[in-house]
């Protein structure tokens, strides 16, 4: 069963962390549209996913999270615990690169080839720890769904 001493920090945590990425992803869309009107820049750059990924693999991620916690005390579970981090790390990574690709982008700057192939290897690097740390999540969630089923 949830304890309630501890499911509301973590509720709290988990809600606070869906504001943070919500006010972020704002931000990231102010950033993008005023930045690419005041280079007059038009065409498609990274900077235009930015609000989407922040929004959604953040804010609306981290909100169903709180209300399966909620349900089966995921902040309970040791991998879920591993995983927070491991995510937000790969978030902050993965969306730190688009906005450095868009900003290149925009500002119509060449990159050498070995700072083209480093931006994409950070990249891949937070999407590497954001798929870790959502495996690590889904792991948790089938643990703590399997136990909270076992005690029916």
């Amino acid at each position: 069963m949830i304890d309630h001493a501890s499911g509301g920090v973590s509720m709290k945590k988990l809600i606070g962390t869906s504001f943070g990425y919500a006010v972020a992803a704002l931000a990231g869309g102010v950033f993008y549209r005023e930045f690419t009107k005041l280079s007059g820049f038009s065409g498609q750059t990274s900077l235009g996913v930015v609000h989407t990924h922040l929004f959604v693999l953040g804010m609306v991620f981290f909100l169903l999270l709180a209300l399966l916690n909620d349900r089966l005390d995921l902040w309970g579970n040791r991998r879920f615990r591993l995983g927070f981090p491991l995510y937000n790390a790969g978030m902050i990574v993965a969306v730190g690169s688009l906005v450095a690709r868009g900003v290149v982008q925009v500002l119509g700057l060449a990159l050498s080839r070995a700072a083209d192939a480093s931006l994409s290897g950070v990249a891949g690097l937070g999407h590497i720890l954001l798929g870790a740390g959502m495996v690590l999540f889904f792991v948790a969630m089938l643990q703590q769904a399997s136990v909270r089923s076992a005690a029916k």
